[in-house]
């Protein structure tokens, strides 16, 4: 009797071990972003005039979104969409949800003002920054973020609008790109995204 606890014992533990070897050799996903030349070091102004670096986020992750607050349509569904996910992932994971700083910088720097961009961005988030500046240093971080806009006049007087690409960047602790998050699919989707990359 005093014999077969041993080899239950060894048993098990071979069990383990076998199980542990067998997860270690499991592929682990890569980032899908991993290594491709995105972001970069940026100097802006935030939605209450204060002055904000990129630096500033080190050690968390970043949503990154660019549009503007004139946008008709997608900007705002956009930002509503990524507001859910970061509630969503607020009630079903508090920790991990800290973890994300949601960011959203203008393309339309001449009329976005930090005034203007304080409103727009309470709306759909607490947390949501909004970044503006001048239009060569907005212009120095879509070039590193490789983000196309151009204005395009509505035939009303002066006014415009910006087409401009449609991204939302998940950014790594240290600035690296991970993924880009599917803000098109709805709040969930990007819950889940950011539930699968945010370690």
């Amino acid at each position: 009797m005093n014999e077969a606890m041993p080899r239950r014992t060894s048993t098990r533990l071979g069990a383990v071990i076998l199980l542990l070897l067998f997860a270690c050799s499991q592929p682990v996903e890569e980032a899908p972003l991993r290594g491709a030349r995105i972001g970069g070091p940026f100097v802006l102004t935030d939605q209450n005039g204060k002055t904000v670096r990129d630096r500033d986020f080190a050690g968390r992750y970043r949503l990154v979104y660019f549009g503007y607050t004139y946008c008709p349509d997608v900007c705002p569904t956009d930002l509503q969409s990524i507001g859910q996910a970061m509630r969503q992932l607020e009630k079903s994971d508090p920790k991990r949800a800290a973890e994300v700083q949601p960011i959203f910088i203008t393309v339309d720097p001449e009329r976005d003002t930090p005034q203007v961009l304080k409103s727009y961005v309470a709306a759909f988030h607490p947390r949501l920054i909004g970044l503006t500046g001048s239009p060569d240093q907005i212009g120095a971080v879509k070039k590193h973020f490789g983000i196309y806009s151009e204005k395009r006049p509505t035939g009303v007087g002066t006014d415009y609008f910006v087409d401009h690409s449609r991204l939302a960047l998940l950014m790594g602790r240290q600035g690296e790109p991970i993924a880009l998050l599917p803000q098109e699919q709805g709040g969930k989707a990007i819950a889940d995204a950011l539930a699968k990359w945010v370690q």
